[in-house]
């Protein structure tokens, strides 16, 4: 009797230490590492190795929102990057946009700044307009990208769809670059931040222009996900005037797995540590705390709850 009580006690104790040691591991799961969400990632993992006593933080670099979404549906990390429009279709379990069942092991855990639509075509490519991209070589993101769900989701709003283009390459920001500075794309869809390291990379290299996207295009789409905004004049080399386009608002998500004092910590210490975020990346400086809570297309998690009825932002 005495041997199976010293082993059960081992057991809990094992236990303990298991679950003690697994709210350690905070994986961040981002984006391409030429797009915002990695960047911004970097520095979310240093405030949480540096907050969190105990944290052993790490970023992985992957094709963003869907897979994202996946991934911490799957458990295999414990925080990650995605847009507004991808998190709801995983929520829903839309299987075209690349969830074949609803994802209810999902939790938000903050909105953070939106994400604009940059079209972005050689300056001599003739491309002035969303029309002039018939017959156009264009690159629309990763596949099931959040990046090449927001491509669908712009042409269809201006009547367009891939079989108009003249061809279609699925490549992260930084390759689909590349081979514009080598005349191989006539174009690219980026869905990013403003001053996303790919558009300012190609803006030095050769001369571009920046497509928009008119309100009537984005009322069009029929989502209220999509805002109609501007993109500054000076926001990238060459460009001289405001550009009216398409936004989307990203979200931080975690899963139910996450014990609730983890996400607490990690939503407060990245409340409390914005600045940082601020210095990773310009597109961070539209994070706002008391918009965390707003437009979440799902449940918090009670972690993220706590702190923010703690702040007074919820009831």
């Amino acid at each position: 009797m005495k041997s199976i009580r010293i082993l059960l006690a081992a057991a809990t104790v094992l236990s303990l230490a298991t679950a003690a040691h697994a709210a350690d591991f905070i994986n961040v799961l981002t984006g391409g590492t030429s797009g915002v969400y990695y960047p911004m990632g970097v520095a979310l993992s240093q405030i949480y190795g540096k907050a969190i006593p105990g944290a052993k933080s790490s970023v992985q670099a992957t094709k963003a929102s869907a897979e994202n979404l996946n991934l911490l549906q799957a458990g295999r990390g414990e925080l990650g990057f995605t847009l507004g429009d991808s998190l709801s279709d995983a929520w829903k379990g839309d299987e075209e946009a690349g969830f074949k069942t609803p994802l209810k092991k999902l939790r938000g855990v903050a909105a953070i700044y939106p994400n604009y639509i940059q079209i972005v075509a050689a300056a001599d490519s003739g491309i002035k307009t969303l029309a002039d991209l018939k017959g156009k070589r264009l690159a629309v993101g990763a596949p099931k990208s959040g990046t090449e769900l927001n491509a669908r989701a712009i042409l269809k709003g201006a009547g367009l769809t891939y079989k108009d283009l003249g061809r279609v390459e699925y490549l992260p920001f930084g390759e689909s670059v590349e081979l514009m500075k080598n005349r191989q794309l006539d174009a690219t869809l980026i869905s990013a931040g403003l001053g996303v390291a790919a558009v300012r990379d190609l803006s030095v290299a050769v001369k571009i222009m920046l497509i928009p996207v008119p309100a009537d295009v984005v009322g069009k789409i029929g989502d209220p996900a999509y805002q109609t905004v501007v993109i500054p004049a000076k926001t990238y080399e060459g460009q001289t005037t405001d550009v009216q386009t398409a936004a989307i608002q990203n979200f931080l998500v975690t899963h139910e797995g996450v014990p609730t004092d983890t996400i607490y910590k990690m939503t407060k210490s990245m409340w409390e540590n914005v600045d940082q975020l601020y210095a990773a990346h310009a597109a961070a400086k539209a994070m706002k705390k008391e918009n965390a809570a707003k437009g979440m297309p799902l449940p918090l998690h009670p972690g993220a709850e706590k702190y923010y009825k703690e702040i007074g932002l919820l009831k």
